[in-house]
């Protein structure tokens, strides 16, 4: 799919703007010269190192600035038709609670890992998922009654959250986000069940 012209352009970092001003300058210096853009990029990359934090101070205003400009404009964004903003995920909204089988599986992931120290991630997770499918109701109830509490625990919080949202339209808007985030966490979860019941057939 191509770029949307009408889309902000993307905020600059404050090393992009001292790059920026240093092919300026160069350009004012020697118009006529062609630039070697890697031994350029080089340069500048180790003039930067050696910078004090107060001469960065100029360019990190600047990327402050464009920052602001990004955000504003972004706020006022509407994506063609078949494309998705990015969302904003509330780094305060409450984290969505382990199920039971996440909370067997830390434990019993060092020991999986200490006796089978080549295995890779996806066979580790497949080695846990063998052994939770083979482990008896008795053995499995710790680990659904931890989760049930903190599931419990979860469900106050995102209460109070969402709550709090009411108030300050912000927080409502993030908690959207939240829930969005929540459903799909749902739905891939289930897809995990759903493979870990076709390697038991």
């Amino acid at each position: 799919m191509g770029k949307d012209p009408k889309k902000p352009r993307g905020k600059m970092s404050s090393y992009a703007y001292f790059v920026q001003t240093c092919r300026e300058e160069h350009k004012k210096k020697h118009p006529e010269a062609s630039v070697n853009f890697a031994e350029f990029s080089k340069k500048c990359s180790e003039r930067w190192k050696t910078m004090s934090p107060k001469e960065k101070g100029k360019f990190e205003d600047m990327a402050k600035q464009d920052k602001l400009r990004y955000e504003a404009e972004m706020k006022n964004y509407i994506p063609p038709k078949g494309q998705k903003m990015k969302r904003f995920k509330d780094p305060n909204a409450p984290k969505r609670p382990p199920s039971a089988f996440f909370l067997f599986c830390a434990d019993f992931r060092p020991k999986v890992k200490g006796e089978h120290p080549g295995l890779s991630i996806g066979d580790t997770a497949k080695k846990l998922g063998e052994m939770w499918n083979g482990s008896s109701m008795e053995d499995k109830q710790p680990y659904e009654k931890k989760a049930a509490k903190l599931k419990e625990k979860y469900d106050k919080d995102i209460v109070a959250y969402r709550t709090k949202g009411k108030v300050d339209s912000s927080s409502a808007a993030a908690a959207a986000a939240a829930d969005e985030d929540e459903e799909e966490d749902e739905e891939e979860e289930g897809d995990d069940d759903e493979d870990e019941e076709d390697d038991d057939e």
